[in-house]
């Protein structure tokens, strides 16, 4: 692990929120040089975004990986007679977003991949005795949004973890089901998020049995109420009779929030499986359809309701998990003692295993703290002549603003109590 300088650091940073971010995510990755927009509705995503992104994708890679789903990649681009085959080329409405080619071949840039995932399998998977498993992919998504806004929380192009489990009976389907539920837990949990399982409806992917995970944040466009028991529910998929104020399970006055869905499993059922032609055969030789379920999580998604859950009006402060590097080192002065002082501290923690910058860009002491602030590093170590002279550096903590004066020797120590707590 190398230690990044960021005056050789492609950061370009903003003094202006630009007039077309509403909410504080989409602000604040565009003032902190996380992202660029390109179009409506589509972004570049810098070095600290994309590197961001890489955390959360390792995250969810890890939780895939101990459920024995295998990754993958499937194409974008997915040909009509596909879509017409499954039923849902003009049932998906006008936010499937539709191409020609050069042959006038119908073609669709995908928002999910049901249908591609199982005319792949109608080939290969025959008996029973390759059943159950489980194939996803980390892949680019595109949905023709008729109002694209809130940045990543609502774009046209979106980068999406989607997973597909095969089943030869209702029993593995459920059991595998709830399993993938539990790991969207931990995957919330390990990003550091606030979150809630709800009660929700299929849309288009189809199905009868599904949950959806949200992220409470007042930049949520789902209207939910939860209790402390675990039920949730979003409000908008609650028929007129049932109760929004007395929670169902146990009777306590429910809570009411703004949620952000980073995450939706299915199960879909055999919906897929029969109008792609995918059969297997039993041990006694009997055709039947396999089960399928489907588990999607919002990777650009999920970065950005990290952010609407963790700001102030000074930046972000990103949960260490998912940070782009979890210490920024920055000295005060231009005098020789504290440029050595930054390379030792740099090459300490870099050997010990911490995530390292060194902002050795030739700017004034309030520029650099402001932009700490904004890029929200977990912990700003500051460096300076005078401090180094008494024997102590400073170490702010940007989730809580903790600061603590500690002598040289005792930053490693103090920094690793703090991320493993």
């Amino acid at each position: 692990m190398s230690v990044v300088r960021l005056s050789e650091y492609y950061m370009p940073t903003l003094k202006e929120t630009p007039g077309d971010a509403e909410i504080a995510s989409h602000q604040l990755l565009l003032r902190a040089g996380f992202m660029r927009k390109t179009a409506s509705g589509i972004y570049s995503l810098l070095p600290l975004g994309w590197r961001v992104v890489q955390k959360i994708e390792q995250i969810v890679r890890e939780e895939m990986d101990a459920l024995k789903a295998q990754e993958m990649r499937l194409p974008i681009i997915q040909p009509e007679e596909m879509w017409r085959e499954s039923g849902r080329w003009d049932a998906y409405g006008p936010e499937l977003m539709r191409l020609k080619d050069r042959h006038e071949r119908g073609w669709c840039l995908g928002p999910t991949h049901e249908e591609i995932i199982s005319a792949l399998i109608s080939t290969d998977v025959k008996s029973y005795k390759q059943l159950p498993f489980a194939l996803y992919q980390m892949n680019t998504k595109f949905r023709d949004e008729i109002r694209p806004r809130f940045g990543l929380l609502r774009g046209r192009e979106f980068l999406m973890k989607d997973c597909y489990s095969f089943h030869a009976d209702e029993a593995d389907l459920d059991h595998y089901y709830e399993l993938q539920a539990q790991a969207y837990g931990r995957i919330a949990d390990r990003m550091g998020l606030n979150w809630r399982r709800v009660e929700a409806d299929s849309g288009q992917i189809g199905g009868k049995v599904t949950a959806e995970f949200h992220a409470i944040a007042d930049a949520g466009e789902s209207d939910i109420v939860y209790c402390a028991c675990g039920y949730a529910a979003d409000i908008d998929t609650l028929s007129e009779g049932e109760a929004r104020e007395i929670c169902p399970r146990c009777g306590i006055a429910l809570k009411r929030a703004r949620g952000i869905e980073i995450g939706q499993v299915f199960q879909v059922g055999v919906q897929y499986s029969e109008a792609m032609g995918v059969r297997f055969a039993d041990i006694d030789g009997t055709e039947h359809l396999p089960l399928m379920g489907c588990y999607g999580w919002g990777i650009t998604r999920s970065l950005a309701a990290a952010i609407e859950q963790n700001h102030d009006e000074h930046g972000m402060k990103w949960p260490t998990a998912i940070a782009p590097y979890q210490v920024c080192l920055i000295g005060i002065g231009k005098d020789e003692e504290v440029a050595s002082a930054l390379e030792e501290f740099a090459s300490e923690l870099n050997q010990a295993g911490f995530e390292v910058v060194i902002d050795d860009r030739n700017e004034r002491p309030g520029t650099k703290f402001a932009d700490a602030d904004l890029i929200g590093w977990p912990y700003q170590v500051i460096v300076g002549s005078r401090g180094l002279k008494n024997g102590v550096i400073e170490v702010k903590e940007r989730m809580s603003g903790e600061k603590k004066e500690l002598p040289p020797a005792a930053l490693a120590a103090y920094l690793e109590e703090r991320l493993n707590s």
